[in-house]
């Protein structure tokens, strides 16, 4: 099996290094945190001085690094993996950075003769250390399939979601809804709670609803995504029951600002004559507000 490069040795980047080694790959591994050399030595990695060091004998290089900034240093930086990383090796940016940034990578990678995938992951450091993760990959196909048995070994779920920088985009657009629910969720908690509603009774009824089984797994495929918006929840409906809970919260003095910011998108889809379809026509209106903002610019 050939030698894998591998910077970045922390709460993600050392259990999915040890699955490599465990699969029969030789690691040479690098990380400025000598806490995270010394795990992964123990973990058996082969501890590099540097970047450049680890990824002398590697034709694929692997970086899981906190911002873009350090990939960028782990690999044009002094020291850095390119100093001795032969063109035509392939690096694949595993980190959660900047799309932008990525684009950026991606570029000086290709003029160097190097070649190059983004390959966000998500789920946790537990599946990290089962080899369960999963993969979100921006690149060629040639390049996803040169690197898949190493994806393989540390995910179960490998999307390839377009060319370079598609998988930093992939990463960014699922943790923004992540994110963002979780604020909702916690907001809804907490209304509950403020009203007097029993936690418990609370939670069941938001498990067995769009509420907590989530919009992209129930109302999307059946309506918006299919070209649908014949009402099966209406968007005045919808509106009137925000409005419902803005005012519950407010007679509470339990603030709820992501319910004010998603009012503003009912009040646009009724504005423009939408009231009567079903909700997730906002997909829609959204789309059409972003495209018409688009060319006044």
């Amino acid at each position: 099996m050939p030698t894998m490069a591998f910077v970045g040795l922390g709460v993600m980047g050392l259990p999915m290094a040890r699955r490599l080694v465990a699969a029969g790959y030789r690691v040479v591994g690098h990380d400025r945190a000598e806490a995270a050399r010394e795990a992964a030595r123990a973990g058996g990695i082969e501890i590099a001085a540097d970047a450049a060091e680890a990824g002398r004998e590697a034709t694929i290089a692997i970086t899981m690094l906190p911002t873009g900034d350090d990939v960028r240093e782990a690999l044009f930086g002094a020291g850095g993996l390119l100093e001795s990383f032969a063109p035509g090796g392939l690096v694949i940016d595993m980190s959660t950075v900047q799309p932008l940034e990525t684009d950026e990578l991606a570029s000086r990678l290709e003029a160097g003769g190097w070649r190059f995938l983004d390959a966000p992951v998500g789920r946790s450091s537990q599946h990290a250390e089962e080899g369960r993760l999963l993969i979100m990959v921006g690149g060629t196909a040639a390049d996803l399939e040169r690197a898949r048995p190493v994806l393989a070994v540390l995910g179960d779920t490998i999307v390839h979601c377009g060319p370079a920088g598609s998988g930093a985009r992939a990463k960014i657009v699922n943790n923004y809804l992540s994110i963002v629910s979780n604020v909702v969720t916690a907001e809804a908690l907490v209304l509950a709670d403020r009203c007097g509603l029993d936690r418990e009774a609370a939670l069941e009824v938001m498990r067995g609803t769009p509420a907590g089984r989530g919009h992209l797994g129930t109302t999307y495929p059946a309506k918006v995504l299919a070209g649908d918006v014949t009402p099966g929840f209406a968007v005045d409906l919808a509106h009137k029951d925000l409005w419902l809970a803005l005012e519950l919260a407010a007679r509470l003095r339990c603030p709820l600002a992501t319910g004010v910011a998603a009012e503003a998108a009912y009040d646009l889809a009724r504005a423009r004559g939408r009231g009567r379809e079903d909700w997730t026509t906002v997909l829609n209106v959204l789309a059409e507000a972003h495209d018409a903002g688009a060319r006044r610019r």
